[in-house]
């Protein structure tokens, strides 16, 4: 049975998720839908998506479900990150309805347009990314730098970010910024690591470094 979720973030104490609450339970009653379950966040855009729970939001919804949220901005942290939830959603066959903004929702008049456009501009994205790092490669080995872990390098087994490279692997992929990244990963650690031995591991590490932004 397909199932409704409402979606509701708020990113400062200024901001009320019983505003967001009753705005999607009012849209839910005018449309004669049943919320089956709610998934509110108190945190900032500038989060890991684990922590806004939009990991859970995606693991709860499948084929067929709707997913309200307030508006556009309350899903990612920005554009780039909110196209690539959109284009997850839509492409499991999930129907999202923008309660503020109903002309951007995945189920409007437009809906199979908009959801071209989605694909479009995220799929645009991951492209020029690759094309910046196979154009940074190509620059490099132009120079004659050595790509890849040199052998007695800093970064060869046993570097301090070799523990941490799955998550460092994550973070890329969601765009996050390096020196955000080495927060996080200091955070979790009594010896902390720099940024340079950070940047230095990620460009000497051909997979990560396609990941860079």
């Amino acid at each position: 049975m397909n199932k409704v979720i409402g979606y509701s973030r708020i990113s400062s104490s200024a901001q009320d998720l019983a505003i967001q609450k009753q705005l999607l339970l009012e849209y839910a009653q005018r449309n004669r839908l049943l919320i089956d379950e709610f998934i509110e966040s108190e945190s900032s855009s500038r989060l890991l998506p684990k922590d806004r729970k939009i990991d859970e939001l995606l693991s709860k919804l499948s084929e067929g479900d709707i997913l309200l949220v307030a508006e556009l901005s309350r899903l990612g942290r920005n554009f780039l990150e909110t196209l690539n939830i959109i284009n997850e959603l839509t492409e499991k066959g999930i129907k999202i309805e923008f309660i503020r903004q109903p002309e951007l929702s995945t189920n409007s008049p437009h809906g199979k347009l908009l959801m071209a456009i989605y694909s479009y501009f995220a799929e645009s994205e991951r492209e020029f990314v690759s094309l910046r790092t196979k154009s940074g490669l190509a620059t490099a080995r132009a120079k004659g730098r050595l790509l890849g872990r040199p052998r007695g390098s800093k970064n060869s087994k046993g570097s301090p970010f070799d523990e941490h490279r799955n998550e460092i692997q994550k973070h890329l992929k969601l765009k996050i910024p390096l020196n955000s990244i080495l927060k996080i990963i200091n955070n979790q650690r009594d010896n902390k690591l720099n940024y340079a031995g950070l940047r230095y591991y990620v460009e000497h590490d051909m997979e990560l470094m396609k990941l860079k932004p």
